[in-house]
């Protein structure tokens, strides 16, 4: 049977995801699914991304975004209800398959039920067991039927354990390219293309940008006193609060907000202080030197070093197996060291080239462009096979 070949009746799909960077993912996903097999229904956790391409929306994206162990307390009634929305669907409408992007916590257990329901499972973008909790893949291969793994290192993980694995290469391939010069970018946001750029990204769940953006506005202010420099703030869709407008407004230095258009902006940047994240690997992928901040309730923290094993945070420099870009991580991110940082990169022409070769030699490791065609194909296989087997 051709893996889009899913038999006559109309087949059903759950998708679900938790955090901006997901909805796109999955967006990307729906579109190769419905290009392939355009009468497959499909209801999702979903944002802006997911809702542009027609899916049956069961839960706003927005409402789930949290961070953190002690961050996630305050968002329990959000993630009770999406959870109890979530199982509904499952238990009474019986899709034919169940796609997880990410967002573990809260998707295996999800899988764990459609499992007990004999609803096949497909996991796109693995949860990042190399970095901590390296005993959970068994529990993951005990309720999932195939995991779609974006980094070729994720693949002995899963194959030791038996489940069934595919390397998909990463989704960001497809998408993570300017479709605007440097000047037009710059023009439409109001700044000067002669000056340098710096493009801050403090992260798509609103504790990131509450933790993040009052030190990167207080490092531009002082930063703009030292070097003739401009600012951009990149908005995240799952951000709506008023607090990225009123810091810009409140702040000395000059800052420009764009909503969205990270890739123009990146494209037209020197620069990016970005929250380590899904952002690094974006920037890094359009080659872009950056600086990775990250902060994290005390608490959250220190559980965090109990149970993460990598060296590096930044995915760029995890993928590199060295430290091509800064890493200010908790009490070492302050405005002055992300200043110092700033100076030495933007200061120095053959140090912003040695990133910039690193990062492209980051790149070829992750594949071909395609990956949601991989994932959709797969997806339509998966269905084909319980078909059969029914």
């Amino acid at each position: 049977m051709a893996v889009n070949e899913v038999g006559n009746e109309r087949k059903r799909i759950m998708l679900v995801v938790g955090e901006a960077s997901g909805d796109l993912h999955g967006s990307r996903v729906v579109r190769a699914l419905h290009q392939k097999e355009p009468a497959v229904e499909i209801s999702a956790v979903a944002g802006e991304a997911l809702r542009a391409e027609g899916v049956k929306v069961l839960f706003e994206v927005g409402r789930l975004t949290g961070m953190g162990f002690s961050e996630l307390a305050g968002n329990l009634a959000n993630l009770w209800r999406a959870y109890s929305v979530l199982k509904r669907e499952l238990t009474e409408r019986r899709p034919d398959l169940l796609i997880l992007i990410d967002f573990p916590e809260f998707n295996l257990r999800l899988a764990r039920i459609a499992k007990r329901l004999g609803v096949p499972v497909l996991y796109y973008i693995s949860p990042q067991v190399w970095a901590w909790r390296k005993r959970r893949v068994a529990e993951i291969a005990r309720s999932v039927d195939c995991m779609a793994v974006v980094f070729p290192f994720e693949v002995p993980l899963y194959e030791k354990a038996g489940l069934r694995v595919e390397f998909v290469g990463h989704p960001l391939l497809e998408v993570a390219r300017s479709t605007r010069t440097r000047e037009e970018t710059l023009a439409n946001l109001g700044l000067d293309p002669a000056k340098l750029t710096v493009a801050m990204l403090p992260g798509s769940r609103r504790r990131e940008v509450a933790y993040h953006l009052p030190v990167m506005m207080e490092a531009a202010e002082l930063l703009e006193r030292e070097m003739a420099v401009q600012f951009v703030l990149v908005r995240a869709s799952t951000v709506h609060d008023s607090g990225m407008t009123q810091a810009p407004d409140q702040a000395a230095a000059w800052v420009s907000i764009s909503d969205g258009d990270v890739y123009n902006v990146l494209h037209a940047c020197d620069l990016a202080w970005t929250a380590s994240g899904t952002a690094t690997l974006e920037t890094g992928l359009m080659l872009r030197p950056m600086i990775i901040v990250y902060r994290l309730a005390r608490l959250t923290y220190a559980l965090a070093r109990l149970l993460v094993r990598v060296e590096h945070v930044g995915m760029a420099n995890i993928l590199a197996g060295e430290r091509v870009v800064p890493e200010l991580i908790q009490t070492e991110m302050t405005a002055r060291r992300i200043v110092h940082e700033s100076k030495a990169i933007l200061g120095d022409r053959g140090t912003r080239e040695r990133i910039v070769a690193k990062l492209a030699g980051v790149r070829e490791k992750l594949g071909q462009p395609g990956a949601a065609g991989r994932v959709a194909d797969l997806a339509l296989q998966l269905m084909g096979e319980a078909r059969l087997d029914s």
